[in-house]
């Protein structure tokens, strides 16, 4: 019996009803595939917010949660499993909620004097009287509840700033505006208490888009990062507090700037990010030495009983 099998049965929580929904049952089907290698009794639950899904908790011991976005990552199936007394991978309610809200995540950096961009937040487009200025001139437009960059824009003009707002307003009702990072964007995945190698993207993207995440073939992963190993500890150290800062555990990634004088900048936390195969936190396992299946078994084996 391999220790998985150990565990009991496993519900491998995908697809949900979010914007990322494609993106999750890719997750999904992968995790799935790579328990039922490692011998785990295992099986998949297509997420919906209705009376078969209480059903279907009903007949699982442990979730493995592969929801992107709303429903997923907010704390709310988080808080159901906790209802059901049911482990699962990952964060817990508080850290979920709060990690899938990039403004009270950059809040919370702030305050304690984790370096993040400067940041304002608005409801309207009416309300932009003196931001472009006074953040640079470049602003970066932020829907806060949404993930893998969906409704994110960049402004450097008065007009593109309203068109974006409006724009990010068709995904929420607060919009989290950020003084942009001009220099190199890294991602630096945690699993368990270790941070795994950090990772360099390189898109000829304006930014990290969703295109350039989920379907471009011009978008560069390097690993290697490029850091000095100095460097590269500092930001491995940064984005391992920003992580605890928020309360989040288990796993997940941390997404951070480097300005070009060198210093870090935190852009957010991502508490189940994708498992894809173009997703980065098997990326940086790989790196590390983990097979995708080993990182599934390590992740699957943290749950908190």
């Amino acid at each position: 019996m391999s220790a998985l099998a150990a565990l009991g049965k496993f519900g491998v929580l995908y697809g949900g009803e979010s914007a990322e929904r494609a993106i999750s049952l890719r997750s999904g089907h992968a995790v799935l595939a790579a328990l039922k290698s490692l011998g785990a009794n295992a099986v998949g639950i297509d997420v919906r917010f209705n009376e078969e899904l209480f059903k279907q908790l009903a007949g699982i011991d442990t979730a493995f949660i592969a929801l992107h976005g709303r429903g997923g990552e907010d704390g709310v199936i988080q808080g159901l499993l906790e209802v059901l007394n049911i482990p699962y991978t990952g964060s817990g309610v508080a850290a979920s909620a709060i990690g899938m809200d990039k403004l009270r995540t950059k809040l919370i950096w702030s305050g304690l004097g984790l370096p993040t961009p400067d940041f304002k937040s608005v409801t309207s487009s009416d309300e932009l009287d003196g931001i472009l200025e006074a953040m640079g001139g470049v602003v970066m437009v932020k829907p806060p509840l949404e993930g893998s960059s969906i409704g994110m824009s960049r402004a450097t003009t008065e007009a593109e700033l309203v068109t974006a707002v409006d724009k990010a307003l068709d995904h929420g009702d607060v919009i989290l505006l950020e003084r942009w990072v001009e220099g190199a964007e890294y991602t630096c995945a945690i699993l368990g208490e270790e941070a795994l190698p950090v990772i360099r993207l390189k898109t000829p993207h304006l930014f990290y888009d969703f295109d350039a995440k989920y379907q471009s073939d011009t978008t560069e992963y390097l690993i290697p990062c490029g850091l000095e190993k100095e460097a590269e500890n500092q930001l491995q150290q940064l984005c391992l507090e920003a992580f605890k800062a928020v309360g989040c555990q288990g796993w997940g990634r941390v997404d951070a700037m480097q300005d070009k004088e060198g210093a870090f900048w935190l852009l957010e936390v991502n508490t189940v990010p994708g498992m894809t195969d173009h997703s980065l936190v098997p990326m940086a396992a790989k790196a590390k030495g983990y097979s995708f299946e080993q990182l599934v078994e390590a992740i699957a084996s943290s749950v908190k009983r």
